[in-house]
């Protein structure tokens, strides 16, 4: 290049930075709006909460969230600048959420008069920074969220050694099910970081795998069913969801696992047929372990007798799902409003009954309402896995959105006795910094691959 054209080329590179910067950023302007409807929602209902419980406005706690809020708005320019193209709705309505969780949780502890470290509350404030602060952190360093296929197997080994760390000895935090792990004062849940990198281990392996699991089968009932060959990588994640709910005592983990594979194996393979065999073999495991499993019989009686006084009154019996069914009648259509309820009468209603107190105080019409975010969050994310031309991207999209909305489905069937409880959390709502923490890590996962789906559309592995 001659020094006559160095000064046009180097114009040309400046004209090029200036149009991208005058181009109004359509998504984060919509964002923008989104968050700040959000948080007006989240400080009217904390503002609604003291009003409701104690009859004043205490402004400290108030304070506290305007921190969050801060680290929000953080992430929400982080995107402006580093992910332009990211979907607008994620953040608002994980933002959304998690505030409603916290304005409950917060009820809560106002109701138990719980205060400092003490209160629940309190540390979903500082796991909420911790969770936004990560996602940020993720959003920054993962400029390219394909180099993950790169390390496949290293994901899938990380999520066995972080799903077996409960068992080791002095780790164990203990519980009804031995899925925490207990370092100093801190305990933490590795279930739920796990679930993240078996998502990503599944969704490598099933890119360099697909081509023999679409082979050609036997077609029978309208179906192409696959070959016996074919049904070890599936008999494998079951038997592991297995092991969970056999060794840990766990059956929303082990569930949600093989749930995900069965999802993920479907975007991957577009046969019915694995749904159907992953539906007879979630239903095969189920069934044996209520006949072996004394404490997954015991969620059966539950779930098929639960208004029995003696199955009420029985150690482990239906208390609590019979008072959290009580406490949705009470909320009725438009609820007792923020501070006028009872929830606190159901026990542990901060985390596994978040759902019923929430409804008892806002209603089945705010129900409605944090199931439809809910709905939207995961169809955008399995919007942005339809959209990608890029096979690892489409099926981490897909099962981290698949996650989320099986796990609502499970908690939520639970609470509301259309299925058998299990202990797993409600996504973004409930007490709980492991969940809230690998949550807002897919979040940020979320955004990268929309980002990259809609500025690189064309970007193929091969």
């Amino acid at each position: 290049m001659s020094a006559d054209t160095q000064p046009v080329a180097a114009d040309t590179a400046v004209l090029r930075a200036l149009k991208r910067i005058r181009v109004p950023q359509t998504q984060r302007n919509r964002e923008l709006v989104l968050l700040i409807f959000a948080f007006a929602i989240n400080a009217s209902a904390v503002a609604l909460v003291q009003l409701g419980a104690t009859g004043e406005i205490e402004p400290t706690f108030l304070y506290y969230c305007g921190a969050l809020t801060a680290l929000v708005l953080a992430l929400h320019i982080a995107l402006r600048l580093l992910a332009r193209d990211a979907d607008p709705f994620i953040v608002p309505i994980a933002t959304l959420l998690t505030g409603l969780g916290i304005a409950m949780i917060y009820r809560l502890d106002i109701a138990k008069d719980s205060h400092g470290w003490d209160a629940f509350s309190t540390k979903q404030l500082v796991w909420t920074g911790v969770s936004v602060l990560a996602a940020l952190i993720v959003v920054i360093a993962l400029r390219n969220y394909r180099v993950l296929f790169r390390y496949t197997y290293l994901f899938g080994l990380t999520a066995i050694v972080l799903l077996l760390l409960p068992m080791v000895p002095g780790l164990g935090a203990g519980g009804n099910a031995d899925v925490w792990i207990s370092i100093g004062p801190l305990s933490f849940q590795p279930g739920e970081l796990a679930k993240i990198c078996l998502a990503i281990f599944f969704a490598g392996y099933l890119v360099r795998t697909r081509d023999a699991l679409t082979s050609v089968g036997v077609r029978f009932l309208g179906l192409t069913w696959p070959r016996l060959r074919e049904f070890g990588p599936l008999l494998v994640v079951w038997l592991i969801s297995l092991g969970i709910i056999v060794l840990q005592r766990d059956l929303g983990t082990g569930i949600l696992i093989f749930g995900m594979f069965v999802a993920m194996l479907y975007v991957a393979t577009g046969k019915t047929s694995w749904v159907v065999i992953g539906l007879v073999m979630v239903a095969a495991g189920a069934y044996l372990a209520s006949q072996i499993l004394p404490y997954v019989h015991g969620r059966f009686v539950n779930w098929l007798d639960a208004f029995n006084p003696e199955v009420i009154d029985a150690q482990g019996g239906s208390y609590q799902l019979v008072q959290g069914i009580f406490g949705l009648a009470q909320g009725g259509l438009i609820g007792t409003g923020w501070g006028q309820g009872r929830p606190y009468i159901t026990p542990v209603a901060e985390s596994d009954y978040i759902f019923p107190s929430l409804g008892e105080e806002l209603g089945l019409v705010g129900l409605f309402a944090i199931l439809a975010l809910y709905m939207v969050f995961v169809a955008r994310g399995l919007r942005v896995g339809v959209a990608g031309q890029d096979d690892f991207g489409k099926l981490l999209a897909t099962g981290f959105s698949f996650t989320i909305g099986l796990q609502v489905f499970i908690m939520v069937g639970g609470v509301t006795r259309v299925i058998p409880l299990t202990g797993l959390t409600t996504p973004f709502l409930a007490a709980g910094g492991s969940s809230l923490l690998a949550n807002w890590i897919i979040v940020a996962l979320l955004l990268r691959i929309s980002d990259a789906v809609r500025s690189r559309p064309r970007v193929v592995i091969g």
